[in-house]
């Protein structure tokens, strides 16, 4: 779905009551608006830096991907603490990284979450919730071994127009 008006020298605007209007049918409307929509260039923009060779997000048109987020604080290193502790911290890098592409944690539409042991869902889960406490995102949820010993990692994907 486009979400800013487009134009082209033989229908002008489009839209479906300027085609439709012409003669067209509905399925010219959604073919011409596929064709133009594959021709717009699509912007690539990273935002962050890290000592890996990743971008902590990346905005591509109007989504933004962020890679996956570990339990360090500010200081470089993994948070003390259980599951709860390192879920919060993970959750709080998931917001700050948003923020440098311009989004919230209520632009979230996705999360991929590696948890270290399945055991310790309901802990992830109890604060997972209070990040999204109204129309939460699709989840998937899945046990990892991990990259470095901690006990989860989240990646997001969040939806916010330019």
């Amino acid at each position: 779905h486009l979400t800013y008006p487009l134009s082209c020298p033989r229908f002008g605007e489009l839209n479906e009551s300027n085609l439709v209007g012409r003669g067209h049918s509905d399925l010219d409307f959604v073919n011409i608006t596929f064709q133009l929509s594959m021709e717009l260039p699509m912007t690539k923009q990273c935002f962050g830096t890290s000592h890996v060779p990743l971008s902590p997000a990346v905005r591509a048109g109007d989504f933004v991907y962020v890679s996956g987020q570990v339990p360090v604080g500010a200081d470089g290193k993994v948070v003390n603490g259980g599951i709860a502790e390192q879920t919060s911290q993970v959750l709080e890098n998931i917001k700050s990284v948003l923020s440098l592409a311009g989004c919230t944690m209520e632009d979230v539409i996705k999360t991929h979450v590696y948890v270290q042991d399945a055991r310790d869902f309901g802990g992830f889960n109890a604060v997972y919730a209070g990040y999204f406490p109204k129309d939460p995102p699709a989840r998937t949820t899945a046990e990892a071994r991990l990259m470095i010993d901690i006990k989860v990692e989240i990646e997001a994907i969040a939806y916010k127009p330019l």
